[in-house]
This record gives C-alpha cells, structure tokens and sequence, in this order.
C-alpha cells in the first residue's frame, strides 16, 4: 500500500514563514496556505515598510497564524506580536503553530475584542459570521483597553464588521500609542460608518484592495483559485504623522 501524501495532502504545510496547519481545508485561508504557502500575501507587502525591529502589534482574528508568523520575525526578539482569535478550534490551531515555529515573541488571546467585557454567542457579535456549518459557541469579549499593551505601532482587524465595536474598546490604547490601524471593511452599508469613526479620533485613510491570488506566491504555483477576488481594506494613520500612500486612493 503507498502511504505516500502529497504536499498539498499533509496535516502539516510548508508556508513562506514557517510550517503551518489549519482546520476547515475549505476556507478561504486554509485554501491559500495549503495551495500556495502563503495567505494574502500583498498585505504584507504593504505593511512591510511599516514594521521595524522592537515594535508592538496586535491582530484581532487569527487566522491560524498566516501573518502572525511574518510580524513575529518582523518586530524581532525584542518586539511582540498580540493575537486575539475568539473560537475554541481556530484559537488552538493558532497556538499550535506559534508553538511548532517557537515564536516566544508571540503572545496569544482567546478573547473577541469589542466594547465591554462579556460573555456572548459568537453569531450575536458584529461580524461574528459562521461559515462552513459551524456551531455557535459563547465567547468571552474584552476590550483593546483591557489588554494593557506596553507599546502598539499596528492594529489589524482582520474580522469584517467589528472594527466599530472595537474602537470603542480602545480609544485609550490609541490615544496613548497611536498606532496604524489596517483593516477589513464591513459590508456596504456600514463603510461610511468606518471611516468616519477612524477620521473622527484623527486619522487619515487610504483604500488598500490586495489581491488573494500572489504570481509570485510561495508554492510557484500559476493556478489562480481566487480569480478577481480582493480584499477591501483599509490603511490609516494618525494626521501628525504626516504619513504619505502614494498611488493609493486616499478616503
């Protein structure tokens, strides 16, 4: 009998950062890291000209790790990396991966960020959306403030929809570190909403709309699985930066 697997069969994948596995082989994420080795890689991209050794971020949704493993080598020994992922399974997949890369400058959250802190369904929170048939679970929120970050230079919100929730639970983290914030924007009817309460705590915006699909992606793989398909981000920064995005739409 051939015991054999592919690469692209293993529990355990080979990523541009580091080795990997993720649950739900049909997302979107796990898709991407399985086939190419890499998630959303023109984020990075992007933000590689904004993460210096001995900064501090902090990402809400985990994503099994995709990114946290690149900030973590991006900030160095001496910087930190804060992920918060809510759900029971993706937060254990998550931790595993830190801990298969021993990534001790990564520092893990099993908490949703909002406003307050509570205990509440995952499917009743802004953009806590179930996909793939999973059951609701009852997550415990806290907020940005709550965590007590020593430094922050970048906030990514990688959940669709929360980032309004969030901010309220944070406005005293970005009144005192005033970090860049990245984020994915919500569905159409709430975008307006999302930039106008980052401009109101005095930011600048920028439209970012990556690709999922990278040509030069990890894998060397040329079948694009993700034709057409962008994420709608958003890139801000504090006005007294005096920050520039060049060929970048700004809001």
């Amino acid at each position: 009998m051939n015991t054999h697997k592919k690469p692209s069969d293993s529990r355990l994948w080979t990523t541009r950062y580091g080795m990997m596995a993720a649950i739900a082989p049909n997302g979107p994420v796990s898709r991407s890291l399985q086939r190419y080795g890499e998630w959303a890689e023109q984020e990075l991209n992007l933000l590689s000209g904004l993460i210096e050794d001995g900064q501090s971020v902090l990402e809400f949704g985990g994503e099994y790790g995709a990114h946290t493993l690149w900030f973590a080598q991006a900030v160095g020994e001496e910087g930190a990396v804060h992920v918060a992922e809510p759900r029971r399974l993706p937060f254990q997949q998550l931790c595993a991966n830190v801990a298969i890369n021993q990534l001790t400058n990564v520092y893990t959250h099993s908490r949703w960020l909002g406003r307050s802190d509570a205990q509440l369904p995952f499917s009743t929170l802004p953009g806590g959306k179930l996909h793939n048939g999973e059951q609701d679970e009852t997550v415990v929120t806290t907020t940005v403030d709550g965590l007590e970050l020593e430094n922050l230079h970048l906030l990514k919100i990688n959940v669709p929809g929360s980032m309004i929730d969030l901010l309220q639970g944070a406005a005293e983290t970005i009144r005192k570190h005033r970090p860049v914030i990245y984020y994915r924007l919500s569905d159409i009817e709430h975008v307006e909403a999302e930039v106008h309460a980052i401009k109101e705590l005095g930011y600048r915006c920028w439209s970012h709309t990556p690709y999922l699909y990278n040509a030069d992606n990890h894998a060397g793989e040329s079948t694009n699985i993700f034709p057409g398909c962008v994420q709608q981000n958003v890139i801000a920064s504090p006005v007294e930066n005096r920050f520039e995005l060049e060929q970048r739409h700004e809001l």
